[in-house]
């Protein structure tokens, strides 16, 4: 179980697998590079990111503001209604033009940026801790949240479940930020178990209440916008949790999560099934958690393993997975080699499809998988295909986008939309003359570039009737074409 992939089962196909999974995809002359390097240098190309540089600069505005604070607390505290009032809005509508800035930040990163697996990485910590800005309400907090799952993507699994208990947005999330010795809250001991780190079944009712008395303590202090520990409000009496006793505080209660045995299963169930598409049977999963407890909870040499395995190579995994809208989204730009489109329009994209970046639906997160796929989400991925193709605005709701966006009424945002550009796909960037001027290497190319698999049916032999119509092939033709391909059920998957 879980041996390496032999040399000789590494080939395009296997390489655009990695690419897709451990990344968002990419174009053809990519995932060659990644097959020529063989299974080896391919994992530890997309793994040892830290060596690849990334010159990406923060949003201007991430970064503490105490006097922007100190303005705040004092409205907060002296001012009349009407100053309160008015702050209010204006608040309001910072954070919901900042917080559109950080979507596109992000979604430019998993699209451009030089480190695919590290942001696949982020993208999955943010829905594994999800938290959402509708209730922190706090660009700076969400994009310190999301720097944090960057900075230990692949780090240490005890060391991300304290970091993210301590991080701002789940202080505020899970309300831990109120919680004091008089009244304990129980949010964040809950959850860090029941979704955080063992699933449900694997503790009491009363390891949450000693749990909950033992993070006292854990607080921020909003004036300098991070985490401080206050012990004036730490229960300093003798708790049990998880079968461990003593004065215990918000440290020994992740350390003991984590010296249970299911901490190690739980993660990497979820690891396989984000990556493979299918939670691992129970001999696979013991194996998996064996690798991940024998180095020492470390994620970097997990992944190692998991990536370089037969298993994750196998039939039942490869092209099983349903796209989430990001990773449609961010994939599709990547393969045809075109713009992203802009942040107002990416966000509505990813948005009607069902995946709203830094506000999920609820503290479980995305369920993904075949949820994605209803009847309305099929037809507005095939409406955004035609989109990205050829360079138009998809049909967005305006009184939507007001509402969400923070605009002023749909005709404003309307008039805003009018000024947005798409770029389009270019078909000589991605087609060679020689390409573009036979039809079966058209189809050739196109199943290379975006399937990495041929079309298969009714799919195949529509594509072929519609091309086989064209007396004369031109660029609008061949357009036309890949937007068919992208609205085939084979590319909803990957």
């Amino acid at each position: 179980m879980l041996q390496p992939l032999s040399a000789s089962r590494w080939n395009f196909a296997a390489a655009a697998h990695l690419l897709n999974r451990a990344g968002f995809g990419g174009p053809p002359v990519e995932i060659e590079k990644l097959a020529a390097l063989g299974p080896d240098g391919a994992v530890s190309f997309l793994l040892d990111y830290e060596k690849i540089p990334d010159a990406t600069s923060n949003p201007e505005w991430a970064k503490p503001d105490p006097e922007r604070m100190r303005q705040i607390r004092e409205v907060n505290q002296h001012g009349t209604p009407e100053e309160k009032k008015k702050l209010q809005q204006a608040e309001q509508q910072l954070q919901r033009q900042h917080i559109m800035e950080l979507r596109g930040w992000w979604l430019n990163r998993m699209a451009r940026g030089p480190r695919p697996l590290q942001e696949k990485m982020v993208l999955f910590w943010h829905g594994h801790f999800a938290t959402s800005v509708e209730k922190v309400r706090s660009a700076y907090y969400m994009w310190r949240q999301n720097e944090l799952f960057r900075r230990l993507a692949t780090g240490n699994w005890q060391q991300l479940l304290l970091d993210a208990g301590k991080d701002p947005a789940m202080l505020v999330w899970l309300d831990q930020a109120q919680s004091n010795k008089q009244h304990p809250n129980e949010n964040f001991a809950r959850e860090v178990m029941e979704l955080f780190a063992l699933g449900e079944g694997h503790y009491t009712e009363k390891d949450i209440a000693e749990g909950a008395r033992a993070l006292t303590g854990w607080s921020l202090e909003r004036s300098d916008e991070k985490f401080v520990y206050r012990p004036f409000i730490h229960d300093n009496g003798e708790k049990t949790f998880l079968g461990r006793t003593g004065n215990l505080d918000g440290d020994d209660v992740i350390a003991q999560i984590v010296a249970q045995p299911q901490a190690a299963r739980f993660i990497t169930a979820k690891l396989w099934n984000y990556f493979a598409g299918q939670y691992p049977n129970d001999e696979l999963n013991t194996a998996l958690a064996a690798v991940f407890r024998a180095n020492g909870n470390n994620f970097k040499p997990f992944l190692r393993v998991m990536f370089r395995s037969e298993e994750f190579y196998s039939a039942s995994v490869v092209r099983n997975q349903v796209k989430s809208p990001v990773q449609w989204l961010v994939g599709s730009v990547r393969v045809l080699e075109c713009e992203l489109p802009p942040t107002l329009i990416s966000w509505g994209m990813t948005r009607q499809l069902g995946q709203d970046l830094f506000a999920p639906p609820n503290v479980k997160g995305w369920d993904g998988g075949v949820t994605w796929i209803t009847t309305n989400t099929l037809l507005t991925r095939y409406n955004d295909a035609e989109s990205l193709v050829q360079g138009t605005l998809p049909p967005l709701a305006a009184g939507d986008f007001a509402r969400k966006a923070g605009g002023g009424g749909g005709e404003k945002v309307m008039k805003a939309l009018q000024r947005v550009r798409m770029g389009g796909v270019e078909v000589e960037k991605i087609l060679t003359p020689e390409e573009r001027a036979d039809k079966a290497s058209i189809v050739a190319s196109l199943e290379r570039r975006l399937l990495q698999a041929p079309l298969k049916g009714e799919q195949e032999q529509a594509l072929r009737e519609f091309l086989d119509s064209k007396t004369r092939l031109n660029n609008a033709d061949i357009l036309t074409a890949i937007r068919l391909m992208m609205s085939t059920p084979a590319y909803q998957v990957t």
